[in-house]
């Protein structure tokens, strides 16, 4: 074999080999306009005209009075406990099945995570399960500080029942929508549903800032408390002086400059998400045994992520069998994210289960994997995933 055979062949190689990513980062082309206009200006440090820009657009797409953007989804959480008087010994109830990230706050602010369990039909925050906790709270005198609602891999809640639940028991909601800027519940916006919304901007996110997030409020008192709050929370005297605890939560200016040229193209990539999985659903869906998140009615998802379960019976694979599969094949698949209520950070934490006898969000977690949904996955790269799934599948 020569060298120009042999090098074409590790092309082709490299090709058909190449990793396929969980949700790598999708620029729009448009985002060094931006960035170039930053540091043409200078304003290289936190704030300046991409932040403010970016917040006004931001409340514009989502139907929000006003947004603060900060370094991250979770600072925008922590900002938002802050706000409510989280404090040491104060409960605040938060969906079981997510991220640590949401949690985490909770901590940060000296108060205890009390864990509530998914429901089915749209894998976040069962109605059933929150009443109960609440009834139980006000039994014993001790209703949380707030709840926080997790809207998963992009699907929206049940909100108007956790809503009707939460302002029976006066408790303010936290709309953890990292995972669903661009869905709609009843033609509304993830994020605005609560006293509080946030946003996450992390690389693997529909749109992302590299890193960074925002916090989406119509109280705008709150939301200037919040970037006092977030830039160090100094006071307005003609020296540094400090007279409560602040954080350095603020978003930069190059990094804003990106969120503002993502922005632009969201509901293209929601279409593209979307795309994914509707391929995924239909080379799949026939499959014994294998079931998708499903979209609640009258909801729309950005499907971040395509999310599927697998029936170990009829399948006769387990979820750790077919990601090592799809791991040797080079490509990135993960679990459902391990519910809180199991990890050992939490392991001292109330719980409160959809059903007396069963957990929604265990089960998920057990037969739950997420699969490759970039928004710039190739339609080779997608039949190469769905190839590995069906041959790991039919031949188990």
């Amino acid at each position: 074999m020569n060298a120009l055979s042999l090098e074409l062949l590790i092309m082709v190689e490299t090709i058909v080999n190449k990793r396929i990513l969980l949700s790598p980062p999708h620029m729009s082309g448009n985002e060094m306009k931006y960035v170039h206009e930053a540091f043409k200006s200078n304003w290289i440090a936190p704030l300046g005209p991409n932040v403010d820009a970016f917040e006004k657009e931001i409340a514009r797409t989502v139907g929000a009075k006003e947004a603060v953007a900060v370094s991250s989804g979770t600072a925008a959480i922590h900002l938002a406990l802050s706000l409510l008087d989280v404090q040491k010994g104060d409960t605040v109830f938060c969906s079981s099945l997510t991220f640590v990230a949401t949690a985490n706050p909770i901590l940060y602010q000296g108060g205890e995570p009390v864990f509530i369990d998914s429901e089915p039909d749209t894998w976040n925050m069962s109605p059933v399960a929150l009443e109960n906790a609440l009834r139980d709270a006000e039994r014993m005198k001790k209703l949380p500080k707030a709840v926080i609602i997790v809207n998963l891999y992009g699907q929206i809640a049940k909100m108007d029942e956790l809503i009707a639940i939460c302002e029976k028991y006066d408790v303010p909601i936290i709309e953890d929508a990292a995972e669903s800027l661009g869905s709609t519940y009843k033609g509304r916006a993830s994020g605005t549903f609560g006293e509080f919304g946030i946003y996450s901007f992390n690389g693997n996110k529909i749109i992302t800032t590299s890193g960074g997030g925002v916090l989406v409020s119509n109280n705008s008192d709150a939301l200037k408390k919040a970037r006092f709050l977030a830039t160090q929370a100094k006071d307005p005297a003609p020296y540094y002086q400090h007279s409560v605890r602040g954080y350095n939560y603020r978003l930069s200016n190059v990094l804003a400059g990106i969120g503002r040229a993502q922005l632009e193209v969201l509901e293209r990539r929601v279409l593209e998400r979307r795309n994914v999985f509707e391929t995924y659903q239909r080379e799949l869906a026939e499959l014994p045994g294998v079931t998708f998140m499903p979209e609640l009615a009258n909801s729309f998802s950005n499907r971040w992520l395509t999310a599927l379960t697998i029936n170990e019976g009829l399948t006769g694979m387990t979820i750790c069998e077919l990601l090592s599969s799809l791991e040797e094949n080079n490509i990135e698949a993960r679990h459902v994210w391990k519910p809180l209520h199991l990890q050992p950070l939490f392991k001292e934490c109330k719980y409160y289960s959809h059903q007396e006898n069963g957990n929604v969000s265990e089960q998920l977690f057990l037969t739950g994997i997420c699969l490759p949904s970039g928004s710039n996955m190739t339609m080779d790269d997608q039949m190469r995933v769905i190839e590995c799934l069906v041959n790991k599948l039919n031949h188990s």
